[in-house]
């Protein structure tokens, strides 16, 4: 008979107690044996590596500068060397990813596989960002699901989402776009902002959603099959990890995830001097006992499931609209409504930055045919009368005008406009602007009038 025991000690206060910033979890090492005694420590058991930032206690005044990043200085106990080890197996993961892309057809990848890897990611780096003419469902379903799977890597090593929204900006620009993607095809203007924007969002809900899962033992509609899947696609660099380290028996990678829920009792009771408040201090001790077989698991952490964190993905923000552009004379086309799309950042009531993207054909006068007209800029807004729900706004940016979706027949501009925010609840608001776009290239001055419905994620606009 084997004998396996684990002991895991956390310590933790009551809600807004003083806590001891030297006091962590502490999980004692789990000491295996058979019926003579004899250990066996050349055996892998797999162990619990995540944690939250919900379990952090930051340093006080944090959130006073809500915006800082904490990933190269972590100070708060997010598990940095969590973080490395996973980042590693992302590179080493993600050269399987490229393979896989490099066989598709040329139609649906736009990888151009001829040339020198080198000097085409050379020239590659130099002509982008472009916006590229992948298909949808690489760009806003493969995309966003790369950027999450980035998000989830810092995020279960304990890191703030602010700060797992970095680390995905970072990989999927630095890694990615411009890393391994680069020696294929030139880096795509939206690919840098879908990827992590839209993977923040959908990153948090399959943080949220695994924990459920995993509190629920693990199954998926009364399925323990359908469980194991899901939980792999929600994670499947640490699925992949586990995997890894049970092929060469050993850790090689830090992998290893699970939750349990729990709920904090305060306890209060009436004194002289008025109601009492009395900091509790628990201590829980976990033991396994084995029949023989190895044991994969060990004890889960606790998950805390509050946070005072004014920043989480309710600042992302997606827009749907339309507009009406007068186009310079140089174009030669009817003037005509267009369609527009965006995807913000709404980091608070008085600032926020938008990716737009507008398309429409217009009749050219000489001909009576068809012109694709596309533009799209990267923009940033200043709302005034903040606390107010009907906000008037500054907007600025930069951008690109195409005809025809020919490259070649891009022109780049700057545009300055004004509009009004009004707030309709916490996730829906209106936006509508009427700006002027300078064209450097071509000489030109087009003016544009939009409005858009803007929903926004999670909570929404609710600070």
């Amino acid at each position: 008979m084997m004998l396996l025991t684990g002991i895991s000690v956390n310590v933790w206060a009551a809600p807004d107690s003083p806590v001891d910033k030297s006091i962590q979890p502490v999980d004692v090492l789990s000491v295996e044996s058979d019926d003579s005694g004899a250990s066996h420590s050349d055996t892998y058991v797999e162990r619990v590596t995540n944690s939250a930032w919900e379990e952090k206690v930051p340093l006080e005044g944090f959130y006073d500068d809500p915006f800082q990043v904490s990933i190269f200085n972590p100070q708060h106990g997010e598990d940095k060397d969590r973080l490395w080890s996973q980042t590693k197996s992302v590179f080493i993961y993600g050269f399987g990813v490229a393979g896989f892309i490099a066989l598709l057809p040329d139609d649906i990848s736009n990888w151009d596989k001829q040339g020198k890897l080198l000097q085409k990611w050379g020239n590659n780096v130099a002509e982008g960002p472009v916006w590229d003419r992948d298909v949808f469902w690489i760009n806003y379903i493969g995309h966003p699901y790369a950027g999450g799977i980035y998000y989830q890597v810092a995020r279960k090593s304990g890191y703030r989402q602010w700060d797992a929204f970095v680390y995905s900006a970072l990989m999927s620009t630095f890694y990615w776009e411009y890393g391994i993607e680069a020696f294929a095809e030139t880096p795509s203007i939206q690919d840098l902002v879908v990827t992590p924007v839209l993977g923040w969002g959908l990153g948090e809900w399959m943080f949220q959603k695994e924990r459920e899962i995993r509190l629920g033992g693990g199954k998926v509609w009364g399925s323990e099959g359908l469980g194991t899947f899901s939980l792999w696609m929600l994670d499947p660099v640490d699925s992949l990890g586990r995997g890894v380290n049970q092929l060469f028996n050993r850790e090689i990678f830090r992998a290893g995830t699970g939750f349990v829920n729990y709920r904090t009792n305060v306890i209060q009771s009436e004194g002289e001097a008025g109601l009492l408040h009395e900091n509790q201090w628990q201590v829980q001790m976990h033991f396994q006992f084995g029949d023989g077989k190895p044991l994969r698991s060990t004890p889960v952490p606790q998950y805390y499931q509050f946070s005072k964190d004014p920043i989480d993905y309710s600042m992302v923000g997606i827009g749907l609209g339309s507009g009406y552009a007068w186009l310079d004379d140089v174009w030669q086309v009817e003037d005509d409504p267009y369609g527009e799309f965006s995807i913000g950042l709404y980091f608070t009531n008085r600032y926020s930055a938008r990716l737009n993207y507008a398309r429409a054909h217009y009749k050219q006068l000489s001909n009576g045919e068809d012109l694709t007209y596309e533009n799209y800029s990267l923009s940033g807004q200043y709302y005034f009368r903040s606390e107010s729900d009907f906000r008037p706004y500054v907007t600025l940016g930069i951008g690109e005008m195409l005809r025809d979706q020919d490259r070649d027949l891009k022109s780049f501009y700057s545009h300055g406009g004004v509009g009004l925010h009004m707030k309709l609840n916490n996730n829906l608001a209106i936006q509508t602007d009427i700006a002027r776009y300078f064209s450097t290239r071509l000489d030109t001055q087009e003016d544009i009038f939009r409005f858009s419905v803007i929903y926004r994620l999670g909570k929404g606009n609710w600070y």
